[in-house]
């Protein structure tokens, strides 16, 4: 048609009064048929609004029958008195071709720019906003927001704000997102809204631009993902926990079920085999549905399953990239028939129409790889997709890497420990012991405890710890665990072998070139007589031990702690006790009673309420104590060494003094003939015979009075010879023609071992010899 402009008068009450040549030619009705008539009887649709005379983009019937867009700009008219006098119309084409530069700047906005009635009807829309409607101008003129665009949560609150704004005259902005009429995505929408007045201030429609903020959304909405990955992934060192983060993250936001698959030796502690070219076998270590019981699952948590080379999983694995797949690809369609096929129920695959296979690559290494799917949501992966999806994977696979070497680490840590410490204790009989070592979650750190045997059937109970977590602090304890054992087989007192230890320590720092503070490490070393039913302890940095009398009573030791191991210039001070026989002494380190939550008065006042608890064995008592001791997530290591402690009566010790004249070696050897053979132990007469004789007479010809003999009768024969010399003497090699020099050397040929050690008032010489056989 001709583009045209015309003129046409209206009353108040919305009949036609004037009627131009040009309102026919647009229009074909004739002046006669258009006088008189309706405005509103004139158009094609029902126009929106309440007003006699609708403005804006209008359909009218062309008298031929066909329907006219026309643009109607509407002049209110004032009469008598300030009253409604009527109005002055000028119409003009409607369609998309605009003459003025506004007009054509409004069609043309990128904006999608329309304007409602106060009834939410579409009075006109730009091309941008029909795009996003799904249909033209002509169309959608007339019709409601909710008509055009359907009613949903986003829908109905973008209507509400649209009636607000109309009856408020207030403007409004508004974010959405939601899929629009014309697209199957999501997008999102920034929204303002304002009022639209006509010449009076009369709110009489609302107009709305709408900019798609898609792109900006995604790209916010990425940011917040990845912000929030790096709070949530990895929060424990623990494979399957951090497969099972990282589904957390992705359904339902990104896909609708996704999996993570690991290679076994991930899970496991052997080393990352070459990567594979052929079909991949995985083990799947989590899954998650959007739907309830993970209806899409065909391979059951725990199970392998096997990737043929062409499926998504195989090629990102193979390829080290992201891989997207869709419904119609050849493969995708043979993988997703193949799967069905072997699950039996083909059924679950019929929705999945996109999947994201990404591989899971830290530090170089291919560990597993992760797939997301989608079978509800309509729009498939794109680009952006799998750049999102390549970075989450990224940052789960690094905490998936560090959890499997951090078990690796316990695993090597834990063997370490386990072969430094005693597996089975040395018998002795001063004491009946019992043992349990509880390695931290936060790793295998450096606690240690040991049984030693000492001469005179005296023994040794040991418990330290070194000071962090894993492999150093492993074998550091191993390497400090040695020294106690080198220094007890010196037979040094408590104080004295901690000072000697003290200084190896310092001296390891230096060596590694360490702070003494990040190698500290505390000890407890006690050692307890049967025969004179003492225990002497000293401690560097360690918890005080606690006893358990026979009588039920229980109560730390009371002694000076003395600095950790390490600091240096400072004294060691042992602590003697007499016990009764029956006594439990309890041995622990740190871990079982500090605790920043808990106060450590209280803690021990429970442990010693703990051993005060009958129980028919040691072992059931160190079960109990760590039960009603230890807190439910322990934060350190913890060893606990339990000891009841035996007496050897008078029946079992024989101690005689020797006058010092060369003739009490005789006497000596029929006094130790006659113990013996009062002990029933005749068969080994004549050997200890010799030896009481060697040792008698090398402390009379060597050392210094007073000199003692006494025999032990435990596990072994014990000959002990004591004089008031500490020089102590050792083993050569006679000559030919030396008259002495063999005395030594015999008893070392003709006793299990032998030794000395010194006292507090000189030194002792020991031989021991293993009891006949009944």
């Amino acid at each position: 048609m001709e583009e045209a402009s015309a003129a046409v008068v209206v009353d108040a009450r919305g009949i036609v009064t004037g009627w131009s040549e040009e309102a026919r030619r647009l229009t074909g009705f004739p002046a006669d048929e258009a006088v008189g008539r309706a405005v509103r009887d004139l158009l094609a649709r029902d126009a929106p609004g309440g007003v006699p005379v609708p403005s804006g983009v209008v359909v009218m019937r062309h008298r031929d029958g066909h329907a006219v867009a026309l643009r109607l700009t509407v002049c209110p008219v004032t009469g008598a008195g300030d009253a409604p006098g009527g109005y002055v119309i000028t119409v003009g084409p409607g369609g998309p071709a605009e003459r003025s530069l506004a007009g054509q700047a409004f069609q043309q906005a990128s904006l999608a720019i329309s304007v409602v009635d106060t009834e939410q009807r579409f009075v006109r829309l730009n091309a941008a906003a029909c795009e996003a409607m799904g249909g033209n101008e002509e169309s959608l003129i007339g019709r409601t927001f909710l008509d055009t665009v359907g009613r949903t949560d986003r829908t109905i609150g973008v209507d509400r704000h649209l009636r607000r704004v109309a009856e408020t005259g207030e403007p409004l902005h508004h974010e959405s997102f939601g899929r629009a009429p014309s697209d199957s995505r999501n997008h999102a929408w920034n929204v303002e809204m304002w009022p639209v007045r006509d010449v009076t201030g009369e709110v009489v429609g609302t107009a709305l631009a709408g900019l798609d903020s898609t792109e900006h959304h995604r790209a916010r909405r990425r940011l917040a993902v990845l912000n929030e990955a790096a709070a949530s992934i990895g929060t424990t060192l623990d494979v399957v926990r951090t497969a099972e983060e990282l589904l957390e993250l992705l359904v339902p936001e990104f896909a609708d079920f996704a999996t993570v698959d690991l290679l076994d030796w991930v899970l496991g502690a052997a080393e990352p085999p070459p990567r594979p070219d052929s079909s991949v076998v995985l083990r799947r270590v989590a899954h998650r549905s959007a739907a309830e019981g993970t209806p899409e699952a065909v391979v059951p948590l725990g199970r392998t399953d096997v990737y043929p080379p062409f499926s998504p999983p195989a090629r990102a694995l193979r390829e080290g990239r992201a891989v997207l797949a869709r419904a119609g690809e050849p493969e995708f369609d043979r993988w997703m028939g193949e799967r069905g096929v072997r699950a039996a129920v083909p059924a679950r695959f019929a929705g999945i129409h996109a999947q994201l296979a990404v591989p899971l690559l830290a530090r170089g290494t291919t560990l597993g790889v992760a797939v997301a799917v989608r079978n509800v949501r309509p729009d498939g992966y794109v680009a952006d997709d799998a750049v999102l999806a390549e970075e989450l994977a990224s940052r789960a696979a690094v905490c998936v890497d560090n959890a499997r070497r951090f078990a690796r680490e316990r695993a090597t840590a834990l063997t370490l420990q386990r072969s430094l410490l005693p597996r089975g204790l040395p018998g002795q009989a001063a004491v009946e012991v019992a043992h349990r070592y509880l390695p931290s979650a936060a790793g295998i750190g450096g606690d240690w405890f040991d049984v030693i045997p000492l001469a005179g059937s005296r023994v040794a109970l040991v418990v330290g710890d070194v000071v962090g977590h894993g492999i150093p602090s492993t074998a550091t304890m191993g390497r400090l665990c040695t020294a106690v054992r080198t220094l007890a087989d010196v037979d040094l007192p408590p104080d004295e072998l901690l000072t000697h230890l003290d200084d190896l320590v310092t001296h390891l720092a230096a060596d590694d070139r360490e702070d003494v503070g990040e190698l500290g490490a505390t000890c407890l070393y006690a050692v307890y007589d049967p025969v004179s039913r003492i225990l002497t302890a000293a401690a560097a940095g360690h918890p005080a031990p606690a006893v358990l009398r026979p009588d039920g009573t229980c109560r730390l030791v009371p002694m000076s702690a003395g600095p950790p191991l390490g600091v240096g210039g400072l004294p060691f001070e042992a602590t003697e006790l007499q016990l009764p026989e029956g006594c439990v002494v309890a041995l622990y380190t740190d871990g079982l009673v500090e605790d920043r939550h808990r106060d450590i008065d209280h803690v021990t006042g429970e442990l010693c309420r703990a051993l005060a608890v009958p129980a028919d064995s040691l072992g059931e008592l160190c079960d109990g104590v760590l039960k009603d001791v230890l807190p439910e997530e322990p934060g350190d290591d913890v060893a606990l060494l339990l000891a009841r402690t035996r007496a050897l009566g008078d029946d079992r010790v024989a101690t005689r003094d020797v006058r010092p004249h060369p003739e009490e070696v005789a006497a000596a050897r029929r006094w130790a003939a006659d113990m013996l053979s009062a002990w029933g132990l005749d068969e080994i007469a004549f050997v200890t015979e010799l030896v009481v004789s060697e040792l008698v007479t090398n402390a009379l010809r060597y050392g210094v009075p007073p000199v003692r003999l006494r025999l032990i009768r435990d596990r072994a024969l014990i000959c002990e010879v004591s004089d008031a010399s500490s020089t102590s003497p050792h083993l050569r090699r006679a000559h030919a023609y030396d008259e002495g020099g063999r005395g030594l050397l015999l008893v070392a040929q003709l006793t299990q071992r032998w030794g000395s050690r010194q006292t507090g008032h000189g030194k002792t010489i020991w031989a021991e010899q293993a009891l006949p056989e009944h």
